[in-house]
């Protein structure tokens, strides 16, 4: 199994995984759980440009205001902020079928409707379109949730195949999590 390899006390994820999902200039986008640093979000904007566009999904309204403050001191005009509940299906304000890549990181670990969300995220990817998910691996670590809220990859699979995803590949992003790519 590869590892995209990652530093800093958050284990933040590198550029690598841009490579992995392929991003590139015009792309859209969707960060559903973007969190109010938009880590995904900001670079993301950056490499798809103008004529792309990056949503910035989250249920926390302040976390949305964070990411518009972020991405207007960058200068980057091209990410809109959705507010959802991601276990709603149809519930996010994205059209069905437009986004080229979506991602799940630390998110699922949140929610005890792990299917709903894949299934969201499948609903707004087009055909051929890549989710990206990114989770916490059930060992122990020096931070993150506990054991007992982490979710088990071979479930996320499960999950993705009957919401009609197909598995792409299966990486380490960085020590303490799992990496699944999945396309529609």
């Amino acid at each position: 199994m590869p590892t995209i390899t990652s530093h800093g006390g958050n284990e933040l994820i590198t550029a690598d995984v841009y490579k992995i999902v392929d991003l590139q200039s015009g792309m859209t986008v969707a960060d559903l759980g973007c969190g109010n640093l938009g880590f995904f979000t900001l670079p993301a904007a950056k490499i798809v440009g103008k004529n792309g566009i990056v949503y910035a999904v989250d249920i926390m309204k302040s976390t949305l205001q964070s990411v518009e403050s972020r991405a207007l001191s960058q200068g980057l005009s091209n990410i809109k902020t959705v507010w959802s509940n991601l276990e709603l299906i149809g519930a996010t304000k994205i059209d069905a079928g437009s986004v080229d890549v979506a991602f799940l990181k630390n998110i699922l670990f949140q929610s005890k409707r792990h299917d709903l969300i894949i299934k969201e995220a499948t609903r707004l990817l087009k055909t051929g379109g890549k989710l990206l998910i990114i989770d916490w691996m059930k060992i122990s670590t020096p931070f993150g949730p506990s054991m007992t809220e982490r979710i088990d990859p071979e479930d996320t699979k499960q999950h993705a195949t009957e919401a009609g995803l197909t598995l792409a590949q299966e990486f380490q992003a960085g020590p303490y999590h799992f990496g699944l790519l999945f396309t529609k």
